[in-house]
């Protein structure tokens, strides 16, 4: 009797040879428990999302065991409301796949154990995907047109990169952050604003109210020519915060917003112009995860492209936040090369994109 690994791999395949593969997906790697059904890796059939920010309001931002224990009631729902919506069977898709990291480990654990028992038990080919590609993964949701290769610029609460898509699949990292990530100093600068969690988007709505040239702040400096740095931009803004306190001024917290995405959208944008610039790359830019929702920094993106003469893509808005969809078609491509996963496939929390083939300069 052919053992499930032998068995994955066949039907990996004859997939190959197909004209029309749907792959349901799940993604629980953070705060958001996902499902989606996607053909061909760019045809949304369904995309359900059960998101938990009231669960983790109270305490300011996201409580790991909170986020677990809410994942494992989810997970079921959420599958069965993707596959409703799909107007599909398990037993009528083709392959199964899911978050295998980066993220929180318990709430990887879970999608992950999740969904190696489905795919066992429907006999179907299992896909493990990196968040930090599913991210990428959204603009060919949003984009029928785009193929690699092109330049993305990867932007969420952990991560901060400037990546050359090769390949599907395949990526070389020019440029990442020394500290903190952009959608993570978002949400710290909210915090010290008194925004509720969560930060980020709460920040982008106030700024729009704002003055982003009432407050100076520094321009970061790296070592890297395309690498990023917010810590001390962060800082800057936390003493000026508390400066105007200590001095018992009113806060114009618009106003604060509106410097504040604008000194961080802009140090985003110069590198990528610079990289784009150095590169005489003229085919695409990418923009791709929570951040590249921000308003300004979308702005910031399409004023830099027309003025290069570089056409823009970025993921519809309720694609660029953590859904099963990008999952999807991230692992169409996988199984397309003929990738599957195993039984032994665990969560992998710390999960660099270089470990699915980026390469540095």
């Amino acid at each position: 009797m052919m053992n499930y690994e032998a068995m994955s791999r066949a039907k990996a395949e004859e997939l190959r040879k197909k004209d029309r593969v749907r792959i349901l997906a799940l993604e629980t790697s953070c705060d958001e428990t996902a499902a989606a059904v996607i053909e061909n890796g760019r045809v949304i059939l369904s995309n359900v999302v059960f998101s938990q920010i009231d669960l983790h309001e109270l305490y300011g931002g996201v409580v790991p065991e909170i986020a677990s224990r809410a994942h494992m009631e989810a997970c079921d729902r959420v599958i069965d409301q993707a596959l409703r919506e799909a107007g599909m069977t398990l037993a009528e898709t083709d392959a199964l796949a899911v978050t295998k990291g980066p993220g929180l480990v318990g709430a990887l654990l879970t999608g992950v154990n999740c969904m190696k028992g489905l795919a066992f038990a429907a006999g179907k080919p299992l896909v493990g995907v990196n968040h930090i590609e599913g991210h990428v993964s959204a603009n060919y949701l949003s984009h029928p047109d785009l193929e690699p290769p092109f330049l993305c610029l990867v932007v969420s609460g952990g991560h901060s990169h400037l990546v050359e898509v090769t390949d599907y699949g395949e990526y070389r990292l020019l440029g990442q952050t020394a500290d903190d990530a952009a959608g993570e100093a978002f949400d710290k600068a909210a915090r010290v604003l008194g925004l509720p969690y969560p930060g980020g988007p709460r920040m982008d709505a106030l700024a729009e109210e704002g003055n982003p040239e009432a407050f100076t702040l520094p321009k970061p400096k790296t070592a890297g020519k395309y690498d990023y740095s917010f810590s001390g931009l962060k800082t800057a803004f936390i003493n000026t915060v508390h400066g105007l306190e200590q001095r018992k001024e009113p806060l114009p917290k618009a106003d604060l917003a509106a410097s504040f995405r604008r000194a961080v959208c802009g140090e985003l944008m110069g590198k990528a112009e610079a990289l784009l610039k150095d590169s005489g790359r003229k085919e695409a830019f990418a923009m791709a995860g929570g951040v590249s929702a921000n308003r300004e920094l979308r702005r910031m993106a399409g004023e830099m492209c027309r003025k290069l003469g570089v056409r823009l893509y970025m993921p519809e808005i309720p694609l660029c936040t953590d859904n099963g969809a990008m999952i999807g078609s991230a692992a169409y491509y996988r199984l397309m090369r003929g990738e599957t996963a195993a039984l032994n496939m665990n969560a992998e929390p710390a999960l660099r994109l270089c470990e699915q083939g980026i390469t540095y300069e």
